[in-house]
């Protein structure tokens, strides 16, 4: 069969897979220019079309970068850079997909908690003390959810994983919090949430791993009871009116 009679997302894939496979061997590294479009294309047997096709693919996760009137360059493949999509769709997820990145983030964050209970300084828990009092004297939602990001993102990076810290920034964009936290406003929930951060903070000082899981656990779960909330009435927004209506 010739290329031309193979479905296109086939031969895309194929190209998109080809390109990755060069960068994990080593062939394509951070920083370096890729071949042209056409030398590219006859060194891997396809048609210039489906390597356009793959380079923005790869362009558009962030893998590639294409620079104007220079070519198209290999990125630096950090973390942040890899999953910036990711964080993307994140934001704008709602019902059942919500639900579904909340659920993976009660599973990473405690464990990111867990590390970092053995792994903080001195300095980070006082930074984590100042941004929990910020957060408590915050006067306004975009306020809190700055101080309660930071909170969050003390602990992740404390566990030292850089990946660990890219997914979870992502599953805790400022857009997503926002959500949340009219969430809990509207519910009046904020003392809960502001003992669930102690709990955590205590944790962290007494170099506990397991009570740390528990903790971060536990907050998560408040968190995915809202999620769980939304897409019930995502699924079914008679119901919200009729709650309304009694």
């Amino acid at each position: 069969m010739t290329e031309d009679a193979t479905p296109r997302t086939t031969v895309t894939e194929r190209a998109i897979a080809q390109i990755k496979a060069k960068i994990a061997a080593g062939e394509l590294t951070p920083g370096q220019r890729l071949p042209t479009e056409r030398e590219l294309a006859a060194e891997l047997g396809l048609s210039r079309s489906s390597m356009r096709e793959a380079i923005r693919a790869l362009t558009v996760l962030g893998v590639l970068e294409a620079r104007h009137g220079a070519g198209v360059y290999v990125t630096r493949l950090s973390p942040d850079d890899l999953l910036e999509t990711f964080g993307a769709v994140a934001e704008m997820s709602s019902g059942e997909t919500l639900l579904h990145l909340v659920q993976v983030r009660k599973i990473l964050e405690p464990a990111a908690a867990a590390t970092a209970a053995a792994r903080i300084d001195e300095d980070g828990l006082a930074l984590l003390r100042a941004e929990m009092r910020a957060m408590e004297r915050g006067v306004d939602s975009e306020e809190i959810v700055g101080h309660d990001m930071e909170f969050h993102r003390i602990i992740t990076e404390a566990a030292g994983n850089p990946v660990l810290s890219a997914i979870l920034r992502g599953l805790n964009s400022r857009t997503f919090r926002a959500r949340v936290w009219r969430g809990l406003q509207e519910a009046d929930a904020f003392a809960r949430t502001f003992r669930e951060h102690e709990a955590i903070y205590r944790a962290l000082t007494e170099r506990d791993p397991e009570a740390a899981r528990i903790a971060a656990a536990v907050h998560i779960g408040a968190v995915e009871n809202w999620a769980r909330r939304q897409a019930d009435a995502d699924a079914d927004p008679d119901a919200d009116a009729d709650q309304e209506q009694h």
